[in-house]
């Protein structure tokens, strides 16, 4: 009888256990929600970069994280975008020359990836393919010309590469297919107040602020957030294991957003 009671009780025990070591299971994925969402929506978000639009800074394939507490907070930093209220709160501007992801204009399901260009009251220009800011040129240097895999054609691209330098002293590269493309000779934009006018590094492949009903001016409201740096690439099928060696690129993973 007496052993009978103790497989009983030692039966019992072992439930109990169970139940305590699930219940420890349920709270401990619980918490890594929790974390997990309070850094995408406070610190930090991954983004893919899909499209050629920023090469040679940003190529399709990498992965970057992007700050949020960069600019402060608006309701795009939450997700799903909830309007849980109006404007940015513990805002500091973006410097000209900032990459940036935004959520577009004419359609806020959509993350776009630019760099600002344009501040609130700039008037900017494109005449044959030089910016002009404030009705100064800005100054470009030709380098090495650039070559890259069009990701839509698969064919190999052979652009004329720049070292642009922005008003604030900002170098970064640029692409140019020609200097006499419809957008490299455009109307006067003036940013208004609150806004900001971005541009893609790949100039003649990049839809961005000069086409006023696709993107325009980007309200600071539609900022998400600051490009840091990358912690993945490749320039293939990431998801075949057996072709890592090749298509990962491993000098672009950890290198630094400028």
């Amino acid at each position: 009888m007496d052993d009978e009671n103790e497989a009983v009780s030692g039966e019992n025990k072992t439930s109990v256990a169970s139940r305590d070591g699930s219940w420890e299971i349920i709270k401990t994925i619980f918490y890594a929600i929790l974390i997990a969402l309070f850094v995408r929506v406070v610190a930090y978000e991954p983004f893919k970069i899909p499209s050629g639009s920023m090469i040679p800074t940003l190529q399709v394939g990498d992965y970057m994280f992007v700050s949020k507490f960069s600019y402060g907070y608006s309701r795009f930093s939450l997700p799903f975008s909830l309007p849980l209220f109006h404007g940015r709160i513990f805002y500091t501007p973006p410097k000209r020359g900032d990459v940036v992801v935004f959520k577009l204009p004419t359609n806020t399901d959509i993350n776009y990836v630019k760099r600002i260009i344009g501040l609130p009251g700039d008037r900017i220009q494109m005449i044959n393919g030089i910016l002009n800011i404030n009705g100064v040129p800005v100054k470009r240097k030709r380098v090495q010309d650039y070559t890259y895999t069009d990701e839509r054609s698969g064919t190999l691209v052979r652009e004329t590469q720049y070292i642009e330098t922005l008003p604030n002293g900002v170098k970064h590269p640029i692409l140019e297919i020609s200097d006499n493309l419809p957008q490299d000779n455009t109307q006067v934009y003036t940013v208004p107040p609150g806004h900001f006018f971005a541009m893609g590094d790949n100039r003649d492949n990049s839809e961005d602020s000069r086409f006023l009903n696709v993107v325009g001016f980007i309200p600071k409201e539609n900022l998400v957030g600051h490009a840091e740096f990358l912690f993945f690439s490749f320039n293939g099928d990431a998801w075949d294991l057996g072709k890592w060696g090749s298509v990962i690129r491993f000098s672009r993973i950890f290198s630094v957003v400028h």
